[in-house]
């Protein structure tokens, strides 16, 4: 168990959150460095607010070494494909004044002390939900996030949240608990999320899903069978509870639904070390700060930072 009543581990989401910040930060004046940072100052205030309004004892940056990996797009080849940029070799498609400040993020995050993990062959995603198990029953972990899908990772016997940010961003999140599952999706579990998501398929990630399957009718059939395993099993054995046309699609998607979970489930055993990532008391590195807030203009947003860490002191 944690040494204190007051740990608690915050895992950010950070394109999810440093996108937000790109679209809706207003573009700044000029800078030394000639870039737009309104994506780094952004995302540096956002960890400001979070920092110190829940007052966490860990934090990490988790990061996108891999944002569509070749083992996913395997499986399902639309995966993410939308996203792909008409540039060969240029991955994933971002605007290209938000390109630029990614590396000036990454360099904010090392100067101020804060962790930020990646693995190769993973999305950020698999590195929140390899944290967020490894640290189930260890301490409270909050997920800051504006992707739906790591609503798998809500635990409420073991206070696992998702700060949801898509409507009321990092100031006015939508807490996900376990009774927001139920009251929303009709869902009971995180578990029972994620299989509900693999029937219904997101089109913003390239997943088609269950033809004809939509939210409420992935949820009932999840509901009544238990899982998604559960629906298959009843569906090969001919229970006569799934009949007709939503027979018909579930065995024509059966290729799908093999590879589905594989997809969208999260993966929990991410290769992301043993490294600090204790939310650090004060600037780790004020030399690096410094260059920093001269060349591209951040030094209100490191001084909100320097204040919230001073705060989140026990």
């Amino acid at each position: 168990m944690s040494d204190s009543a007051r740990d608690r581990l915050l895992l950010l989401d950070s394109a999810s959150l440093y996108f937000r910040a790109f679209y809706g930060v207003p573009p700044r004046a000029a800078v030394p460095s000639g870039l737009q940072t309104n994506a780094v100052a952004g995302f540096l205030d956002m960890i400001a607010t979070l920092v110190g309004r829940y007052r966490p004892s860990h934090l990490v940056a988790c990061w996108d070494d891999d944002w569509r990996p070749q083992w996913r797009v395997d499986a399902i080849p639309t995966y993410k494909a939308h996203r792909v940029s008409e540039d060969p070799g240029e991955g994933e498609e971002v605007p290209d004044e938000l390109s630029p400040q990614v590396p000036v993020i990454a360099a904010a995050l090392e100067a101020v002390g804060i962790a930020r993990v990646g693995a190769a062959h993973y999305e950020a995603d698999d590195v929140i939900g390899t944290y967020a198990m490894r640290y189930r029953g260890v301490m409270p972990v909050d997920v800051v996030t504006g992707d739906r899908d790591l609503f798998q990772l809500v635990d409420d016997a073991s206070d696992t949240r998702v700060l949801y940010t898509a409507r009321g961003g990092v100031r006015d999140p939508d807490v996900i608990t376990q009774s927001f599952l139920e009251e929303k999706y009709g869902v009971s579990t995180g578990d029972a999320y994620v299989d509900m998501a693999a029937l219904r398929g997101d089109t913003s990630d390239g997943l088609p899903g269950v033809k004809g399957i939509g939210e409420k009718t992935a949820a009932t059939l999840i509901r009544d069978f238990g899982s998604l395993a559960g629906v298959r099993e009843a569906l090969a054995a001919g229970d006569p509870a799934i009949k007709g046309a939503r027979r018909t699609r579930l065995e024509e998607a059966s290729a799908y639904l093999d590879v589905a979970p594989l997809v969208v489930r999260v993966a929990h055993d991410v290769p992301v070390g043993d490294g600090d990532i204790r939310l650090p008391s004060d600037i780790a590195d004020p030399a690096a700060m410094s260059r920093l807030a001269v060349e591209h203009g951040l030094t209100s947003p490191f001084d909100r930072i320097a204040t919230a860490l001073h705060s989140a002191l026990p």
